[in-house]
Formats: C-alpha cells, sequence, structure tokens
C-alpha cells in the first residue's frame, strides 16, 4: 500500500511538472516592458528585443535627439544599430527625419541633422500579450525659431512587434503626421540625392550585402529605384553567422515605391519621402506612412520575402 502511495504522489509531481513544462512553452515568446530614465527597452521572455529612445539625449550637448530605437537586437541577441557614429554624429539607429522643415517658405527646423529642431515624446503607451507587443507614441515638433516654440507638427507613431518564428520577427511602424500650423512642408535634402525620410543607422559589416526584387544591387551616390523592399546582410555577431533585416514600403505610401539610398560604410540606409521638393503636410488629416521591418537569421536571399509584405 505504501509503494502504491508513492507511485501515486510521484505520478502527481510528473503531471505538474509535465504541466508547468506545457505553460511554459505556450509562454515562450511572452512581452514585457521595462522602463528607466531614458526610455523603455522591450523584452521577450527577458531577453532584449529592442530600445525605444524617449528622453532627450546628446554628445556632450550637442545632437540632442529622442524619439528613435536603438538598439535594435537580431534575433541571437547581436547589436544591429548604431547611435552617434564618429562619421555622422546625428545618425541614430532607427529613425525618420527631414532636412527640410519649411513654414510657408520659411525654414524653420532641420530633423536630420538636429538644428532648431525639438521633439517632445508627450506620451507613451505600452501593451504586451503573448504573440504582440505595442509601443504608441505621440510627439511634438517645435522650433526655437518659430511660432515661440509651441508645436507646429503632431506626430502618432504605432510599432507593433509580432511574435517570431524561427528565423524572423515582425516590427510594423505606422508614422502618422499632422500639421497644426497652415503651409507646413516636410522635405529631404535639398540637392541631387534628396535623402530623408525613413531610416536605418546600422552596423556595417565590410561583406554587407543588398538584396532587391530585381537581385543583388551595389550603392550608388543618388537614388535607386530598386523595388518596395531592400535587404541587408552581414555577419553582425563574433562568428560569421549571417544576418540581417530587410525593410518594406507599403503600397498604400505616397510615391510607392520610393526609392532607395543606400550606402556601404559611414552612412545610414533611406528610404527616401518624399524627396528633394518638399511635400505639404495637411492640416485637416493625416499624413501616414507605413514600413515593416523584418529581422532574421541568414541571407535574406532564401526568405519568402512575398510572405512578409504589409
Amino acid at each position: 500500500m505504501k509503494k502504491n502511495h508513492l507511485t501515486i504522489a510521484t505520478l502527481l509531481l510528473l503531471s505538474l511538472m509535465l504541466t508547468h513544462c506545457d505553460n511554459k512553452k505556450k509562454n515562450i515568446y511572452q512581452y514585457s516592458f521595462r522602463e528607466n530614465e531614458q526610455g523603455i527597452e522591450l523584452l521577450e521572455n527577458n531577453s532584449a528585443v529592442l530600445f525605444y529612445q524617449r528622453a532627450v539625449k546628446s554628445l556632450n550637448g550637442r545632437y540632442a535627439r529622442n524619439n528613435y530605437i536603438h538598439p535594435l537586437y537580431s534575433l541571437d541577441g547581436d547589436t544591429l544599430t548604431e547611435d552617434f557614429p564618429s562619421d555622422h554624429p546625428h545618425q541614430r539607429g532607427i529613425f525618420w527625419a527631414w532636412h527640410q522643415i519649411l513654414a510657408d517658405t520659411t525654414h524653420i527646423g532641420d530633423g536630420w541633422a538636429l538644428k532648431n529642431f525639438i521633439t517632445d515624446v508627450v506620451e507613451v503607451a505600452t501593451s504586451a500579450k503573448k504573440d504582440t507587443a505595442l509601443i504608441h507614441v505621440l510627439t511634438l515638433y517645435k522650433s526655437p525659431i518659430f511660432n515661440n516654440k509651441k508645436p507646429y507638427l503632431d506626430e502618432h507613431t504605432l510599432m507593433k512587434i509580432y511574435r517570431p518564428d524561427d528565423n524572423s520577427r515582425i516590427i510594423d511602424f505606422t508614422i502618422s503626421l499632422h500639421s497644426l500650423v497652415p503651409r507646413l512642408f516636410l522635405g529631404g535634402s535639398d540637392d541631387e540625392k534628396g535623402y530623408g525620410g525613413f531610416s536605418i543607422r546600422m552596423r556595417m559589416p565590410e561583406n554587407l550585402k543588398f538584396l532587391t526584387q530585381k537581385g543583388y544591387v551595389k550603392p550608388q551616390i543618388f537614388q535607386i529605384d530598386a523595388g518596395s523592399w531592400m535587404d541587408f546582410s552581414a555577419p553582425f555577431g563574433k562568428d560569421d553567422k549571417i544576418s540581417g533585416m530587410t525593410l518594406f514600403c507599403d503600397r498604400q505610401n505616397p510615391g510607392y515605391p520610393q526609392p532607395w539610398i543606400i550606402r556601404q560604410k559611414s552612412s545610414m540606409q533611406n528610404i527616401v519621402w518624399p524627396g528633394r521638393k518638399a511635400m505639404e503636410i495637411p492640416k485637416d488629416k493625416a499624413l501616414i506612412l507605413h514600413y515593416r521591418l523584418l529581422i532574421h537569421n541568414g541571407n535574406g536571399k532564401h526568405l519568402p520575402i512575398k510572405e512578409y509584405r504589409p
């Protein structure tokens, strides 16, 4: 009888252990957030996924910036992005910015080079489930030389991070821009390059490769028309294991498919909007930009890219 009691107890213990293990497997992609004075870190089972920079950060008082992502990590935990790079210290992680900010015809700021440019992050709301995490940000744009530092544009940005599979993780960005003053314009650099908009300042190993729907491409000085997506792959870790990210332009975006400015070293990767000619931001309705990042292991050439398109 004693032996039977021990057997039943053992079976109950094993059952509890199996249930615990099963629950652990079911929650393997549980997201959570950790906040500090600088911003908010997204965690997946206590492993860092990305960090949203809410507080203003500078380099000895210069290049003050916030409202961007850095670090962004690979699926294996390698850092993919850079901040305050020595060659272009104004560039920063995953960011969206414009050289030309015009009130009618007057230049009131430069969000790319961070001159006369203030972003006041007034609200950050986060939520996490087993399969997805959301970061919703309200940011007000201001200028020390315009309208007594009153806001001239509000930006609502939603970042949606999906549960990864074995080889990839999707992050969707919805950036909603709404003018608070009449005749406000945003534009890229006022030259033939016209760069500006959604950008990635990533680490750039020497053998970084650029893949498009047309095949591999090489960076050019000026814009290239390469289709609606671009993959950036290289060995980002200590070993030679390849990983990277693919950036997609949504077909709802103005100017779809938007052109690209890409660089082999010492700069950012940019999907260009609106280009050299500044575009008016509506006051009566929001202008919305959609982008998708696919963080992946392996070479982008072997991914079923069509399945990941927005």
